[in-house]
């Protein structure tokens, strides 16, 4: 598990962790580690930029982030390439699940203007593990929707700075980056590698004596 620091309620899990969406095991294991209850809110991802409040566990439909403003109460994304983000304030936090379209699509300016219109303060942003230029091969129609973040992977083909992208999105909070590419490492699920349908979560939650 990666905790990033100075954070006070965020964690990007890793293979060791399993798939804690939909493995009830998984997610208990990881909640006791954390010290969270281990009834989470989560989305079923379509790679968009829609964003949800949570007020309680569960499901909480079609979207890729979330924000609560509940102490105690985990929201989560799934990754495994694409950018997982934990964003903190003093009284909110948020998850965010940025692939391509859905950073294209403004799925991290949607998620802090969300939290901003709420009546609470995005401080700081963890950015985790995900798929780095180095192994991100895309096409020129993906290209051409980070005209200033095209970078070339180590084989020599275009690839996108996705990571470096949504950090340049995140309106001057203070921003914390893993150095993980998902592509690279074994200790993370990477789609793009292996075409799993494991993913790693990303939960973030405000500490019950937060308020």
């Amino acid at each position: 598990m990666i905790r990033p620091d100075g954070f006070r309620g965020a964690a990007f899990g890793t293979t060791v962790e399993g798939d804690a969406r939909n493995d009830e095991n998984a997610r208990r294991s990881m909640s006791r580690e954390l010290g969270i209850p281990d009834h989470w809110a989560s989305v079923t991802q379509v790679h968009g930029s829609d964003v949800v409040e949570a007020v309680s566990p569960g499901k909480l439909g079609e979207a890729d982030a979330i924000y609560t403003t509940v102490s105690g109460l985990p929201a989560s994304v799934g990754y495994a390439d694409c950018v997982p983000i934990i964003v903190e304030g003093p009284d909110v936090v948020a998850v965010i699940h940025a692939g391509w379209r859905g950073a294209a699509a403004g799925v991290v300016e949607q998620t802090l203007d969300a939290m901003a219109s709420s009546g609470h303060t995005p401080v700081r942003a963890a950015i985790g593990p995900a798929i780095g230029p180095c192994c991100y091969e895309v096409g020129d129609e993906v290209a051409a929707h980070f005209p200033f973040h095209v970078a070339e992977t180590t084989w020599g083909s275009a690839s996108v700075d996705l990571p470096s992208f949504v950090a340049d999105r995140m309106n001057g909070l203070e921003v914390w980056r893993s150095a993980v590419c998902t592509f690279m490492s074994p200790d993370v699920y990477s789609y793009r590698r292996d075409r799993t349908k494991k993913r790693q979560v990303a939960v973030g939650w405000l500490p019950i004596d937060s308020h």
